[in-house]
């Protein structure tokens, strides 16, 4: 399905767990952010764009990438997402890759997965984007009542893969939840007035507060009933083992 893009006019907006049901002490305090006019992807990345990028020397182009994200690939010699292999072994496909079920081709219309920070980075600066703030993806997340995370590819649905965009999705920005966490720009950082919590369970969030990105969404093995808009997952950014990809964002005037 065709990318198109989903406006987000500039306001003042509330940011946070909004206080009822559990949420982590890092979700907290609400608090106001001002965001300037952008657009969200319809929809995440997916295999096909990426291998458009390979093919088009995306890990072989430095000016693309971040100094570090660059130092990443040349200490460890990547060129390709972390389970992609390349060979005709099974169906005549250029690229496999490892899924939980076992070898299988590359399929185009899934979602792209297994992919860090410093990949995701440039693939969106080649693709004449850039990463969503995790403000701007909250905000959109509240925004259309009809992207209900109850309905979403969670573990539940025993996929345990991201799945091909369905026919007949809403009018806003298609799977917010579930398929893959999605990698925003944002620094993994206290909120204004955030305090963790005390005891050995304040330690499970502030202490990571350094060197990580936000994450936002949760994934195809990710329960249903543990995601929220405002919960924030974070990893550092050469991390790609997880079930993580990317939705493209751009400034508007």
């Amino acid at each position: 399905m065709p990318l198109r893009w989903v406006a987000l006019p500039g306001r003042l907006v509330h940011i946070g767990h909004p206080g009822v049901g559990f949420a982590f002490d890092n979700e907290s305090p609400r608090h106001r952010v001002y965001l300037e006019p952008c657009s969200l992807g319809s929809r995440l990345t997916t295999h096909g764009e990426w291998a458009a990028f390979m093919a088009d020397g995306g890990y072989r182009n430095p000016r693309l990438w971040l100094s570090a994200g660059w130092d990443w690939v040349m200490a460890n010699q990547i060129e390709a997402p972390l389970y992609w292999r390349r060979g005709s072994e099974v169906a005549n496909a250029e690229w496999n890759t490892f899924t939980l079920p076992g070898l299988a081709p590359v399929d185009p219309h899934t979602p792209m997965v297994h992919v860090n920070y410093f990949e995701a980075d440039p693939y969106a600066r080649w693709a004449g984007a850039r990463l969503p703030t995790e403000m701007e993806w909250e905000h959109a997340a509240g925004q259309w009542p009809l992207l209900d995370p109850a309905r979403a590819n969670f573990v539940e649905t025993r996929a345990l893969h991201p799945m091909p965009l369905a026919l007949g999705q809403p009018h806003g920005p298609a799977q917010l939840f579930g398929d893959v966490w999605e990698w925003t720009c944002s620094s993994y950082a206290p909120y204004p007035g955030y305090r963790p919590w005390r005891g050995t369970v304040g330690e499970f969030n502030g202490k990571f507060m350094c060197n990580q990105y936000v994450l936002r969404g949760g994934s195809c093995a990710t329960p249903a009933g543990h995601i929220r808009a405002s919960y924030r997952n974070f990893f550092p950014a050469d991390a790609r083992w997880q079930f993580s990809g990317l939705r493209l964002a751009r400034d508007e005037a």
